[in-house]
């Protein structure tokens, strides 16, 4: 499948696109819910789980000024009750929200999981080879996911064809902005210095690439198995594999 513009950097989604669905929803998720309370205990003093903790509260409000009726978080950081965070951040896995505090304490439960052993990635097995093919053409990598980027290198320092950390250039996370919103992809324009037209984004998600095309990105619908179905009529050309990107 040919590319109108000249490419000089991929920008890769994760979820679906390098690496199953089954793997983030069978196996991260799975092990950050189980481990969430014991993370929080065992790191009361740590200054990210204060910061993490303080934005929780922050967002607990919002939702409920939008009447999502959530698990109720109030007080002040120092006097919150452990089990109400904890309560609060499965309602949000529950809804599978992209909330940055949840995917920063996500992150670091996957980190400690990584480094004991319990947890090995897994990539596409086209992936490694597109990576090295890329470099080779001297064309960047980039990854932009909602899980923090924290939780980005763990997952591509650690898979079963070994740590692919090498091949990538840079990751972004929700704090550039949310995927959907056309803005977070012109910040990443301007962040790695390439023209939006020299970029292909390539995601599982139909609304991503949505808003990823008014920036002026060059888009892929990536389509694998496991994948949530995306509407027919979707406006991006659909790859299978990574072997179809020439």
């Amino acid at each position: 499948m040919t590319i109108s513009n000249p490419i000089n950097a991929l920008l890769l989604d994760i979820e679906g696109t390098t690496t199953p669905i089954d793997f983030v929803y069978k196996v991260l998720f799975p092990y950050a819910r189980a481990h969430v309370g014991d993370y929080l205990a065992n790191n009361p003093a740590s200054t990210n789980v204060k910061e993490d903790i303080a934005a929780l509260v922050e967002l607990n409000k919002e939702d409920v000024r939008c009447g999502l009726e959530p698990p109720r978080v109030d007080g002040s950081v120092e006097d919150i009750s452990l089990n109400r965070v904890v309560a609060y951040l499965h309602w949000l896995m529950d809804r599978d929200s992209k909330a940055t505090p949840l995917k920063s304490i996500q992150g670091r439960i996957w980190e400690a999981g990584y480094k004991s052993g319990d947890l090995m990635s897994q990539v596409f097995e086209d992936v490694p080879r597109a990576f090295e093919r890329w470099k080779q053409q001297r064309r960047s990598i980039y990854i932009y996911s909602s899980g923090s980027v924290l939780a980005q290198k763990l997952l591509f320092s650690a898979t079963q064809f070994g740590d692919l950390t090498q091949h990538i250039a840079d990751y972004f996370d929700t704090n550039i902005g949310p995927k959907r919103n056309s803005e977070s992809y012109g910040r990443i324009s301007q962040a790695i210095a390439v023209p939006a037209p020299s970029i292909l984004f390539v995601s599982d998600v139909n609304d991503e690439l949505d808003a990823a095309r008014p920036a002026g990105l060059e888009t892929r619908l990536c389509i694998r198995p496991g994948n949530h179905p995306q509407p027919t009529t979707s406006n991006h050309k659909a790859i299978r594999s990574f072997e179809e990107i020439t």
